[in-house]
């Protein structure tokens, strides 16, 4: 997969067949399009064309500081993209400027000219372009004029539920992940660097990795004990997370900490893992004495490794 950021030394395409999208969290009804556009592609010998923008646009257009927080960031869905198999992505930065070009003008200055659609693919509730105009039933009347095929994806549903990145960002802080990671069709996580911690979990014998998103805006689930499986130096490991407060303690502090189910861990500190989150196992609760937060470790731990089996 190509991954074009600057158009200014690429070589335009004679055609292809493309679809646009921020795609905040590649979800089953992301797949739907991306897997329609590559096939569609394939039928008519075309390179298949996603553009993209990042940042997110909402965080260039909110002006707020609380931002809308991240399922995945660029890099992770890129590497999605790529699964699915789509020939090129244009990564668009998105600005305050760029912010303000129509919907015509988009289409009419770096779509056209640069891939030459023959044929678009969206979704549904899909918008782009200055005020959002550029709606399907914009895309219906362009396409028509300039004589350009166009599908238009409808949504995907979960159980009476239509599938999209605001469910399952509600799932995500609700705690249902394995819901979530349904929806999504990938698991979902993030990357996350390794920061010193208390080193508490090392005198219970349940040594920790404490560690912070690399996203600043990254989408973090509900409190509690998760079952989670890891990243880190080539090795993919299982363990358990607790993000909280770690009350037993009497904290305050939101911290995130992971033990791994595996010797060859050792010092972490610095290093970039990624984490996905795979069952909820818990709430956090405040235990009456230390003995007590070890005896549910334990228990935690033999849950999650009768879970591991699901998927090895």
């Amino acid at each position: 997969m190509d991954i074009i950021r600057q158009l200014d030394k690429f070589k335009s395409l004679p055609a292809s067949v493309l679809t646009i999208g921020s795609y905040d969290g590649i979800h089953r009804g992301h797949h739907g399009i991306l897997t329609s556009v590559v096939n569609h592609a394939h039928a008519r010998n075309l390179p298949s064309v996603l553009v993209t923008f990042d940042p997110h646009p909402r965080h260039i257009l909110d002006s707020s500081s609380d931002k809308m927080s991240l399922i995945m960031g660029i890099e992770q869905k890129l590497e999605i993209i790529d699964t699915l198999g789509v020939d090129i992505v244009h990564v668009i930065n998105f600005t305050n400027t760029f912010a303000e070009t129509t919907a015509v003008d988009f289409l009419n200055h770096t779509v056209i000219p640069n891939f030459n659609p023959e044929y678009i693919i969206i979704g549904y509730d899909h918008h782009f372009g200055y005020k959002r105009e550029g709606s399907p039933e914009f895309l219906k009347h362009y396409c028509a004029e300039k004589k350009i095929g166009l599908d238009i994806i409808q949504p995907v549903s979960d159980e009476g539920h239509v599938i999209s990145s605001t469910r399952i960002r509600q799932l995500i802080q609700e705690g249902f992940v394995r819901r979530a990671n349904f929806e999504l069709g990938s698991i979902y996580g993030f990357l996350a660097k390794v920061v010193y911690g208390a080193g508490r979990g090392k005198g219970l014998n349940f040594p920790t990795a404490n560690v912070i998103p690399v996203e600043k805006n990254q989408l973090m689930p509900k409190p509690g004990v998760y079952f989670t499986r890891g990243r880190i130096n080539g090795l993919r490991l299982y363990g358990m997370c607790n993000f909280g407060t770690r009350p037993t303690f009497n904290e305050e502090d939101l911290v995130m900490e992971i033990h791994f189910f595996h010797d060859r861990v050792v010092d972490l500190y610095g290093k970039e893992i990624r984490i996905e989150f795979l069952e909820r196992i818990r709430d956090e609760k405040k235990f009456p004495t230390i003995k007590d937060l070890k005896s549910q470790l334990i228990n935690d731990k033999q849950k999650c490794l009768e879970l591991q089996g699901k998927y090895e």
